[in-house]
């Protein structure tokens, strides 16, 4: 089957959100010319960053699944004292009487199974460093755009709750170029047929994998942008630039 050409969806999404200029200032990617600008989910290189910051990434997500964003980002600074600014070694060496403690403290959100997360990811992080002999951020940062469900693999199987949609929401949290599965993404993928079956099968992965790579190919865009491009393009997102 042939899919939808880029050009066809850039001008698509061009329309709805009111013209090139309005489409460019939400990619952060001026068309007009190809001259590139800044990403702002990819404005500071991943290796730059501490494996704390890492942790609190993956944790902050953790804690806005199924949940009020708003409420987890007024208690961030909260979770940040009680957890020694997500310092790995330090949270490696909490006690599970300390974590519990915690736990049940009303400044945080009162979710043991998901305090214990931290620990756990924490202990992935830790052991990734003293086999590769290098920082977690720099294992992110390595790790090749052309297989980014590879790297969502890897954090569904080695850490805690970052399968789904958690872990790629963190990684682009981070910075890190990933495409995201939104409702928007995953309407069109089936409506181009690019998958037929379970969103997170291996199979369905696989094809949308293959088919955002042959889109870069085609275009010169990053993951993200073509992410935010095909929601622009489809689906019920019509936000506008200033709304």
């Amino acid at each position: 089957m042939t899919h939808e050409s880029f050009k066809s969806l850039l001008q698509r999404a061009a329309q709805r959100k009111g013209g090139v200029p309005a489409l460019e200032a939400l990619l952060g990617k001026r068309i007009l010319g190809k001259k590139l600008l800044d990403d702002t989910a990819a404005q500071q290189s991943v290796a730059e960053l501490s494996d704390d910051r890492i942790l609190a990434a993956f944790t902050k997500q953790i804690f806005k699944s199924g949940f009020v964003w708003r409420v987890v980002e007024n208690k961030w600074p909260d979770f940040e004292e009680h957890f020694f600014n997500f310092n790995i070694e330090k949270i490696l060496m909490m006690p599970e009487e300390m974590l519990e403690r915690k736990a049940a403290d009303p400044k945080i959100i009162r979710n043991y199974n998901k305090v214990k997360t931290i620990k756990a990811n924490a202990q992935m992080i830790f052991d990734i460093t003293l086999d590769k002999n290098i920082s977690f951020a720099q294992f992110i940062n390595d790790w090749p755009s052309d297989d980014i469900i590879g790297l969502w693999a890897f954090l569904k199987k080695n850490g805690q709750r970052l399968g789904g949609n958690t872990g790629p929401y963190a990684l682009r949290l981070l910075g890190k170029d990933t495409f995201l599965l939104s409702s928007d993404v995953e309407g069109y993928l089936r409506a181009q047929q690019i998958i037929d079956g379970g969103l997170q099968s291996k199979k369905s992965l696989t094809a949308i994998q293959n088919y955002f790579n042959n889109l870069q190919k085609d275009s010169g865009y990053s993951l993200t942008q073509l992410s935010r491009l095909i929601a622009f393009a489809s689906g019920d997102n019509y936000v506008q630039v200033g709304e």
